[in-house]
């Protein structure tokens, strides 16, 4: 389409802004990642200050009046626009609305602010004391509530939400509310805590005493390159190495680097999270070209991705098929741990169901009984109620022991465990949304594939086809209540999930 000569100059304005954006963006995320990965604990305060520097760098770009105006231009005559541009256009205006009080200097603060509460999570993780993080967490708290205070809506951004947390989970999840998630983990709560009392009672006994066999960290690495290489992480494009708490980072259009942590004595979690990492990337490198080109790339919801790195982690990796193609390696690369294991024990070792304490070690089954814990904490600091003191870690373990009857024994295997609160709230929510959105599309995908054959034969190139076709193609370009119905022809729902883990696990434990 044929743009008038002012919307050229304003569309060549905002790419040109864009372009310059995206190089500070790509230096803070390269600080970033080495912050959480190789810097020494000493100099984490110092590569925090530059990584908020350079991301305000950019903030700053879209900040200046020439950008605005047009950027705004573009908005006014999106239905002219290409239609990616258009969706561009819009994203760019609520973001616009979000941030148009913010100053550049306020969201420098903001920025250094989420580093320093960063530096004291992973202290006080380490010491295992909430103290040492509790005042960084209050100010996380007060930096959201002031960013949703000064935000402003118009029929562009949609309508004002409710809730301050309503505010917040759209930062994360566009278009979903606290409501669809009372609604959703209602349903989960209704239908599973029977179902996870009566695998506990009545349920036949897994054999895991294999699961905690001592392996080096060298095995532990063999094992995440010969996974990554599997599911079809490309490794021209993409890395990976060692965190405290593993993670995925876009750097750019060809650099996706996934992290991965070891235990001695737990090595399915690196497997399993260097799968749901891979995952994660996979939806990074098989995302259109195009979507990079008009700078759209990074738009996928955070329950989009939870949805992808949960479906090739959970669906995929914890499925008999899976287990049947990898369980020859395992053999080979831990041979201290397999050896009098069958693959059916194998099977049903990665799958049991068992209350724990650690949200990122959790099975499939109980994983969502952690998010509600974290869900329904966060509402209530966010929209009152609960303050962040020195009372908080004992409302924690309080509801780990009324949802799964487990109580940490300290402040690290409990309110500490986690991150993703020193950088604010409405994340966590994503990851039972990711599940159910991968519940509906693996039902749709079995219409067109036989998914255990593939898996059993290793043929990952076809279900990736098939993802980059239905699933990653408008992550990017539809919100996720629309994105969901294209890709399945129906309304969200939990229920595909919930079907799922019921006919699973009733088969498991023989109920």
């Amino acid at each position: 389409m044929a743009l008038t000569d002012t919307l050229e100059t304003s569309h060549g304005t905002v790419v040109d802004t864009l372009k310059t954006a995206r190089i500070y963006e790509h230096a803070a995320s390269i600080i970033n990642y080495d912050q959480e990965t190789i810097c020494p604990p000493k100099g984490m305060e110092e590569q925090g200050e530059v990584q908020a520097y350079l991301a305000n760098q950019a903030f700053r770009l879209t900040k200046d009046e020439k950008f605005v105006a047009a950027a705004e231009d573009l908005y006014a005559h999106r239905d002219e626009l290409d239609p990616l541009d258009k969706i561009l256009a819009v994203n760019l205006h609520r973001s616009y609305m979000k941030t148009k009080n913010i100053s550049a200097d306020r969201n420098l603060e903001f920025s250094r602010i989420m580093n320093q509460s960063f530096v004291d999570w992973l202290n006080a993780k380490k010491k295992a004391d909430f103290s040492i993080f509790r005042d960084s967490l209050s100010k996380v708290r007060e930096v959201n509530l002031e960013d949703v205070s000064l935000r402003e809506y118009d029929e562009g951004t949609g309508p004002k939400p409710s809730t301050a947390y309503d505010a917040l989970l759209s930062d994360y999840e566009f278009g979903v509310t606290e409501k669809d998630l009372d609604a959703a983990f209602g349903a989960y709560l209704e239908r599973m805590t029977p179902l996870l009392k009566e695998i506990r009672t009545r349920g036949k006994k897994i054999r895991t005493d294999f699961l905690s066999i001592e392996v080096t960290d060298e095995q532990q690495k063999k094992m995440a390159d010969y996974l990554l290489d599997l599911i079809g992480f490309d490794k021209e494009r993409g890395a990976f190495t060692t965190t405290e708490h593993p993670f995925t980072d876009n750097i750019g259009r060809n650099d996706a680097r996934v992290t991965t942590h070891y235990y001695p004595k737990a090595f399915l979690s690196s497997m399993f999270s260097i799968i749901h990492e891979g995952g994660h990337a996979l939806f990074m490198q098989l995302q259109p070209e195009a979507d990079y080109d008009h700078f759209i790339d990074n738009m996928q919801t955070m329950g989009q991705h939870e949805s992808v790195s949960r479906f090739y982690e959970n669906r995929i990796g914890r499925s008999e098929a899976f287990i049947h193609q990898i369980y020859p390696k395992c053999c080979e690369i831990f041979p201290q741990v397999f050896e009098g294991v069958s693959e059916k024990e194998f099977y049903e070792a990665v799958n049991v169901a068992e209350p724990s304490l650690i949200r990122t070690e959790a099975d499939e089954f109980t994983y969502t009984f952690h998010i509600i814990i974290r869900y329904e904490l966060e509402k209530q600091i966010v929209n009152g109620g609960l303050a962040v003191d020195d009372r908080l870690p004992g409302l924690w373990n309080d509801m780990y022991e009324k949802y799964l009857g487990v109580r940490p024994a300290n402040d690290r295997e409990g309110i500490l465990q986690d991150v993703h609160w020193a950088s604010g709230f409405g994340y966590f929510p994503t990851y039972a949304l990711g599940n159910m959105y991968n519940a509906m599309y693996y039902n749709r995908m079995k219409q067109d594939l036989d998914i255990d054959r593939i898996i059993s034969e290793g043929c990952f190139d076809v279900l990736n086809g098939w993802m980059k076709d239905h699933v990653f193609a408008k992550g990017n370009r539809l919100a996720p209540k629309d994105w969901i119905r294209d890709i399945t022809g129906r309304d969200f729902t939990p229920d595909d999930f919930l079907d799922y883990l019921e006919e699973k696990y009733t088969k498991l434990y023989e109920l």
